[in-house]
């Protein structure tokens, strides 16, 4: 029969595999100088491997990476759409940044309803989604007790946000959308607050089949990736089991 500290260290062998394994990271970007960015961001912070690739160029099997994320400007093909959205509904964990929900993504037939997310046309002042750059916009920490938005990382400012004084970090000179819409559920992580504009479409997560995805607003800049606590958002993220 183990002893006991033969069984702890049992124990601690088994748990430390599967989190080795999950700091493997694929991404599949068109602006590869900021995923440079994030990559090095990761390894420091959590001793990720990664590999960058463009979606033509991405494995036809994505189940051998824990993480995808997806930093795409420009069109999705409908390849990698379905490769992406499969993923994910197969147990994967997909991560979603910034212009990966985009208005060019509207005319992709499964994107927006896989993510249940809706980018409405018409006038802004009315509800219409609308872009702004450069902007200075606050990201505000609306889940305070969670682990991706409060492991290791310090929220250097507050903001006012709902009536509450919320931690927060600035982005000065970079890209904001607004009047992302949900249409389901889903675990809303980071506001953005830009002038008179409140809104929690910053950072959320949702179930997807099996999987996860999970989407960033922040990231039009490659400097973004290098702000301390966004930077450790996003490796909390790629940690994080739900």
């Amino acid at each position: 029969m183990a002893q006991p500290k033969f069984r702890t260290a049992l124990l601690l062998l088994s748990l430390a595999a599967p989190l080795a394994a999950a700091t493997d990271i694929l991404m599949v970007a068109d602006e590869l100088p900021a995923m440079d960015v994030l990559s090095k961001q990761l390894k420091t912070r959590i001793g990720s491997t990664t590999t960058i690739t463009t979606q033509e160029k991405m494995p036809a099997d994505l189940s051998v990476y824990p993480v995808v994320m997806v930093y795409i400007h420009k069109d999705i093909g409908e390849p990698a759409e379905k490769a992406f959205i499969d993923y994910a509904k197969n147990g994967g964990k997909l991560i979603l940044l910034h212009h990966s929900i985009s208005s060019g993504k509207r005319k992709n037939q499964f994107w927006f309803p896989f993510l249940n997310i809706s980018l409405p046309t018409g006038d802004f002042a009315t509800g219409g989604y609308k872009y702004f750059d450069p902007a200075t916009f606050q990201v505000v920490n609306l889940a305070p007790q969670h682990f991706i938005t409060t492991n290791k990382v310090t929220w250097p400012e507050t903001a006012a946000y709902d009536d509450h004084e919320c931690p927060a970090f600035t982005l000065t000179d970079t890209e904001i959308y607004l009047n992302h819409v949900f249409n389901g559920p889903r675990t809303t992580l980071l506001g953005a607050k830009y002038e008179t504009y409140m809104q929690p479409t910053a950072g959320w997560y949702r179930p997807a089949g099996k999987g996860t995805v999970m989407y960033f607003m922040p990231g039009h800049k490659a400097t973004d990736f290098d702000n301390p606590a966004y930077a450790q958002i996003l490796a909390n993220a790629v940690y994080f089991t739900r």
